[in-house]
């Protein structure tokens, strides 16, 4: 599977990257940046530890180079305040956003190609995928909630002593202020969550708070998230890139699942190589399923608020 990384020279991009050539699962991957110097950089960076990671093709290249590629990886994009929400960047971002389309539409594109932003705010980024490209809407996907179920399920995991890769939590909704946690079906080992010592109604406040604040904290102290977005990014090439059916909480077009419908958010997603293949509107306790609506509500008006 080719793989292009539009933005592939920054931090999250660049991270990105690194985590699809460990992993090897990838036949190419092509680094472009508006900033051509700094994309070749991290593209020969890359192809230097070729030989100790993984058998791929590495390079820098643009839009005509990147026509067929199978996966566009978008995680280019202005970089977000510590005081700032992720809503906010939308008047910033989406002149920007609109000309990575525009580049990526003129160029031309495969039939099946899958179109996979990052670049936040990333709900709002998917809508306008969807709506500019033209493609079937379950080609385009966003990372929606995977980053903060990814916090989620490890700081859980580090609290309380428990495997990481068991904490199975969900974070649904938006990307940012208005997103929830899934509760009623936490799971350790297969097991309740809540049967845990110490996961108490207290703590799971407490937990979810700190999720929420995850991102402004990485950012006040090392300046931009990186790695776990990267692992995230990965995971969720991997599903399409194997054709996984994995079940994840990525941003996609809703069309009725839990009543919602115009607006990308995340509900549990069945992700192949034809993308967001399926939701899955498995049962949530009211509050979590009123919670989801209140979020696309939330979403709905700030779609309606872009110039």
């Amino acid at each position: 599977m080719k793989t292009t990384i539009i933005g592939g020279g920054g931090r999250v991009g660049s991270n990105a990257a690194i985590c699809l050539q460990c992993a090897g699962i990838v036949s190419e991957i092509q680094i472009l940046d508006a900033n051509t110097e700094l994309a070749e950089g991290e593209a020969l960076d890359l192809l230097h530890g070729a030989s100790c990671l993984a058998d791929q093709r590495i390079y820098a290249g643009d839009y005509e180079r990147a026509s067929d590629s199978d996966l566009f990886v978008i995680t280019a994009g202005l970089r977000r305040k510590p005081d700032e929400s992720r809503l906010d960047l939308i008047n910033r971002n989406v002149g920007l956003f609109s000309q990575i389309l525009n580049s990526i539409k003129s160029a031309g594109m495969k039939d099946d190609a899958i179109v996979f932003v990052v670049s936040n705010p990333v709900d709002i980024l998917t809508h306008l995928a969807v709506s500019y490209l033209g493609l079937p809407s379950n080609q385009v996907i966003g990372l929606g909630t995977m980053l903060d179920t990814a916090r989620f399920r490890s700081l859980i995991a580090n609290d309380l002593n428990l495997a990481p890769t068991q904490v199975k939590a969900l974070i649904l909704g938006e990307h940012g202020d208005s997103m929830l946690p899934i509760w009623s079906s936490a799971t350790v080992g297969g097991l309740p969550l809540s049967g845990v010592d110490g996961c108490d109604a207290n703590y799971q406040r407490q937990i979810f708070e700190r999720t929420k604040k995850s991102g402004a904290e990485v950012i006040s102290r090392k300046g931009g998230a990186g790695w776990a977005v990267g692992a995230t990014i990965a995971e969720t090439v991997h599903s399409i890139a194997l054709d996984k059916k994995q079940m994840l909480p990525v941003s996609s077009l809703q069309t009725g699942c839990y009543g919602l419908k115009d607006v990308c958010l995340s509900v549990p997603t069945v992700v192949g190589r034809a993308g967001a293949e399926q939701h899955v509107e498995i049962d949530l306790w009211p509050k979590e399923k009123q919670g989801l609506q209140a979020s696309a509500r939330a979403l709905q008006q700030m779609l309606s608020n872009i110039s």
